[in-house]
């Protein structure tokens, strides 16, 4: 992949679904777009069905060590990265009450939903910065926002709570450094995650794109869907 030129673009979770879909996007924009997944030879074969410059890399963002592995892979061919969207999520538990806890599943659900969006925005973040125009984009949802939070989906909604939380302060923390950082909710998609009924993927992953590939005077520490404001 020859990708001095063009701008790289590294999507977590992105062997299927939203994630596939954000970096088919990406790709026919012009981004060189890695497809970071667990399974790299799905991985691999999601690839191949995409035009344009894209790969997929070994990156199971609930191993402790993985985002450090990550970024040194992207450092040492691209030396920078433009832009980090953080996708990779599991566990919506919709049949599930915050007073009959399921451990395993919430701690599962942070591992990836939170931690492991966590690591790879620290991990990134140098190469981010050294891009001049990073963007990090967490793929949320509006069941993690308080105005309208109720019962139901716990592990899922609270760690998309804490996710958007991680957003505020990154954005703080990234604010005069060129990097601009946004939780995007995709809305009610037809995913495996999602089911059937939701809107079209496409549909979904264009205000992922849209926040990725924002100007320079974009906003930051924002929640937004379809490029419109949510609540927290």
């Amino acid at each position: 992949m020859n990708t001095h030129s063009s701008k790289v673009a590294l999507v977590t979770g992105a062997n299927r679904g939203i994630g596939l879909e954000t970096g088919r996007q990406l790709a026919k924009l012009g981004f060189a777009v890695l497809l970071g997944v667990r399974d790299l030879a799905k991985g691999e074969a999601a690839a191949r069905g995409l035009d344009g410059h894209v790969e997929a890399i070994a990156f199971d963002v609930a191993a402790p060590e993985a985002a450090a592995g990550a970024a040194a892979q992207v450092e040492r061919r691209f030396g920078r990265l433009d832009v980090l969207i953080n996708n990779a999520a599991i566990h919506y538990d919709a049949g599930s009450r915050a007073l009959l806890p399921d451990w395993t599943v919430i701690r599962e659900a942070f591992e990836t939903n939170v931690f492991g969006a966590w690591r790879a925005a620290a991990a990134f973040a140098p190469l981010l910065k050294a891009s001049g125009h990073g963007r990090l984009v967490n793929v949320s949802s509006e069941g993690g926002s308080l105005a309208s939070m109720g019962g139901g989906a716990p592990a899922y909604s609270t760690s998309k709570a804490t996710l958007n939380a991680l957003t505020c302060v990154l954005a703080a923390e990234l604010r005069g450094a060129g990097v601009l950082v946004n939780a995007v909710c995709p809305g009610w998609v037809a995913t495996d995650m999602g089911g059937p009924g939701g809107r079209p993927v496409a549909q979904g992953a264009a205000g992922i794109v849209w926040a990725a590939t924002l100007p320079d005077d974009g906003p930051t520490g924002g929640f937004f869907r379809d490029g419109k404001r949510l609540p927290w």
